[in-house]
Formats: structure tokens, C-alpha cells, sequence
């Protein structure tokens, strides 16, 4: 966010927005923490990415209950056609989807604009968080949406907006895992940043030249131009030099090895992982000490992660959509769902048995199957078959009879 962002925009001294663009929020190194600073670190930006593109790339459908309770999938519904054709002039589905989480996992809060026509959601426009400032009046206690940007200010109400929310304690707000996770964000900068500095000084620790006898002031200058500054930066690394008039080098900072910065840069890994949605490290590339890339361990990691850090989530958007997007005649009767199917597409052996079970026990049709496949329909594919192995005792072999005497009278007849 630049400041060219806050021309035309109100501010007043309870504007935090306003000022944690100047200074962030503190941490204890010293670090200003901003979702700007943040996506510059690798691991958070590799978190966002791969939480954000995960959910856009699963299929969001739209339902309807049946009056015999089951439901009944709409494939032309507005909804439909909103959330996974066209959500917007300027996005697909995919993008759109991928800013919505990707805003909410960094500033705690998503919006987009509806543009509605005869009762129904028609666009979304994705609006950006650092300019909402969400408010509720002190007498009627009603909300309202202001957006501030270069062209103006904007005020909304609720019904205007699509508001998805992070984790949160009942406000009107989501918590933004950047603010209250700061801590943890400044001391990866720090650590990024003593890492770098160490390597952009050739390996070397820092230190003093030590001499004998006092120098005068331009002696001082005479011996940083001949002797600090030909010796800093990596492109001097292993040059040789020359100490000359009783001075001496006296080293000040901690080795690497016992500073243990390495181990603390993959420390500050598992803890972004931890803030950015219990996202496993091997998931982003991480591997730790007895962790492979490969192997039913990492199978069960990502497993987890789908049940306790990515469905949580798209539970979450899923109820957010169905209560801000859906219209009113519609609403507790049409609701929006991911296929989450799609997450065992990368798992072949998994997306096999669970085929089997549902052709073998009845819970789906072969044809329906194929379809998740991307396989087209086959004549008689559309009837639901169960094994017989557990029909009860008294009809065993009941139909195997039959079809036996359907083929002996057939024989009889040529």
C-alpha cells in the first residue's frame, strides 16, 4: 500500500490504518510489520499462494433442497453462473477467488462489490481492505462499509457488500493473522536481514582494527579508506590485506555456528506455517530433519491439513456466500458448496476406492462417476447397482435364478 492510496481519504487520530502505514505494527526486533513487509517473506508468500489457489481451483456449486430432502444441483442458477464462470468483467473465477482468501489471510478481512439486477448477485468487484474502513452508527447501531481511494469515497450498506471474514471473537471484524502474529513475522524479517547482511560481508564477523596509539582525525579516515572499506562486501570476499602500524583485528560477533542462524530461520518457517492456516512445511517445500518429499507420512500430513486446516475454510466461505449472495426468496433454500471431490484428484488411489464404494454400494451411478472424470455418459450407466453378497438369506440366489431361466427360454425359442 503507498500513500498515493490515502489522497482523497479521511483520516482522524483513531485512524489506525492511517498511521500503521508509517510505522507498522511494532515488534520486539524492532521490525515494522506490514502485509507488504510480510509477503516478502518467502514462506508467508509461499503459505498465501498455496491456501489461495488450492480453494480456486475446486469447483463451487450451487444446491437446492428437494422436498424429499435430498438436494438438487443448479447448474444454470445465477450463482452458479456468477461463482464459477464469470464473477466480474476483468477476472475469472480462479483469480477472483484467489484475492478473496489471499486478502483474508493477510489483512483478517475480504470484500467485493455486488452488482445485482432483479434480485439476484450478478458481478463481484473485488474491492481492497486497506481502504474499507468498516463502522457502526453510535444510535442505530447500524453498519456501513466506507471505502476511500484516489477517485473518492464511498459509503455502502451491508446488503452492497460481500464481507469474508478470517478467525474472530463475534466482532464485526475478522482477526488479521499479520497484527496479531507480528511477533513471529519481525523476527523472520530479522533474521532474513542478519543472514543477508552476514553474506553480503563475504561470511566475515564484524569486529574493530585495534591500534596501539591514539589517531588523529585524519589518520581515522586514512585507515577506513585503506582498510575497511577494501575489505567489506561480498565481491571482496578472500582478498588478502595488510595491517601495518601496530594495529590488530578484534573479532565481536558470535560465529554462525553458535548464533545457530540457520536453525532459526527454520524455526520462523513452522511458526508462519502455524499462523497461515496449519499448513504442513513440506507442503511449501520445507523439509525437516527425518522428513521426505515422498511416502505415505507426507500422504497423512496433507490429509490432516485438508481436514483440519483447509476445510475449516472453505466451511467458512461457503456459509459466508450462501448468506450474502444468495437472494432473499432463496435463501435457506439454495446454498453454495465446493465439489471437494477435487481434492483426491492428486491422490489416484484414494479417488479409486472411493469410487468403488460409491458404485458398489449404491450411492452413486456409474454415469455420475464418469463425470467427475470428465468422461462421457454410457447407455445404462445411470442405474444405481449394489453387490449381492448381502441380500437376505431368504432371497439368495434369486436373481441369479432368474436371469438363468430368461437365458433357457431364449435357448428354447432358437
Amino acid at each position: 500500500m503507498g500513500l498515493l492510496s490515502f489522497i482523497g481519504r479521511q483520516f482522524t487520530l483513531r485512524d489506525r490504518d492511517f498511521w500503521t502505514w508509517f510505522g507498522g505494527n511494532p515488534s520486539w526486533t524492532g521490525k515494522s510489520v506490514t502485509p507488504e513487509s510480510v509477503m516478502q517473506i518467502a514462506t508467508a508468500l509461499a503459505c498465501i499462494r498455496l491456501t489461495a489457489t488450492t480453494v480456486s481451483t475446486l469447483p463451487p456449486h450451487v444446491y437446492r433442497e428437494r422436498p424429499d430432502g435430498s438436494r438438487e444441483r443448479l447448474p444454470n442458477h445465477p450463482l452458479a453462473v456468477l461463482l464459477s464462470q464469470s464473477p466480474n468483467a476483468d477476472q475469472t473465477p480462479a483469480e477472483f477467488l484467489e484475492g478473496m482468501v489471499g486478502c483474508m489471510m493477510l489483512f483478517g478481512n475480504a470484500y467485493a462489490l455486488k452488482t445485482s439486477s432483479t434480485g439476484q448477485v450478478r458481478a463481484l468487484t473485488l474491492l481492497r481492505p486497506d481502504l474499507m474502513t468498516v463502522k457502526r452508527d453510535r444510535e442505530t447501531y447500524a453498519l456501513t462499509y466506507e471505502y476511500s481511494d484516489p477517485r473518492g469515497r464511498e459509503v455502502y450498506q451491508p446488503e452492497e457488500i460481500w464481507h469474508l471474514r478470517a478467525f474472530g471473537l463475534g466482532g464485526d471484524l475478522g482477526l488479521s493473522a499479520v497484527e496479531y502474529g507480528r511477533q513471529a513475522f519481525g523476527l523472520a524479517m530479522a533474521t532474513d536481514e542478519a543472514a543477508a547482511r552476514t553474506f553480503s560481508n563475504g561470511m566475515r564477523p564484524g569486529g574493530f582494527f585495534k591500534s596501539d596509539k591514539e589517531l588523529t582525525p585524519a589518520q581515522r579516515e586514512q585507515a577506513r579508506q585503506t582498510l575497511i572499506k577494501p575489505m567489506q562486501g561480498a565481491e571482496n570476499s578472500g582478498r588478502i590485506g595488510i595491517l601495518e602500524g601496530q594495529f590488530s583485528w578484534q573479532e565481536v560477533s558470535m560465529p554462525l555456528k553458535d548464533a545457530e542462524l540457520l536453525a532459526s530461520r527454520g524455526l520462523h518457517i513452522q511458526e508462519i506455517c502455524r499462523l497461515m492456516g496449519n499448513i504442513p512445511p513440506v507442503l511449501i517445500g520445507h523439509t525437516g530433519e527425518g522428513v521426505t518429499h515422498f511416502g505415505t507420512g507426507i500422504e497423512s500430513l496433507i490429509r490432516a491439513w485438508l481436514t483440519v486446516g483447509l476445510g475449516p475454510l472453505l466451511g467458512r466461505i461457503e456459509q459466508s456466500a450462501s448468506r450474502a449472495l444468495v437472494s432473499r426468496a432463496d435463501r435457506g433454500k439454495v446454498w453454495c458448496e465446493f465439489a471437494r471431490d477435487g481434492l483426491l484428484q492428486a491422490d489416484s488411489e484414494a479417488r479409486a476406492k472411493l469410487y468403488a464404494s460409491a458404485a458398489q454400494n449404491g450411492w452413486r451411478t456409474r454415469n455420475e462417476i464418469r463425470a467427475l472424470e470428465n468422461l462421457p455418459a454410457l447407455e445404462g450407466g445411470d442405474a444405481l447397482t449394489a453387490q449381492s453378497n448381502l441380500v437376505p438369506l431368504d432371497r439368495l440366489g434369486t436373481i441369479v435364478t432368474a436371469t438363468t431361466t430368461q437365458e433357457h427360454q431364449q435357448e428354447i425359442r432358437q
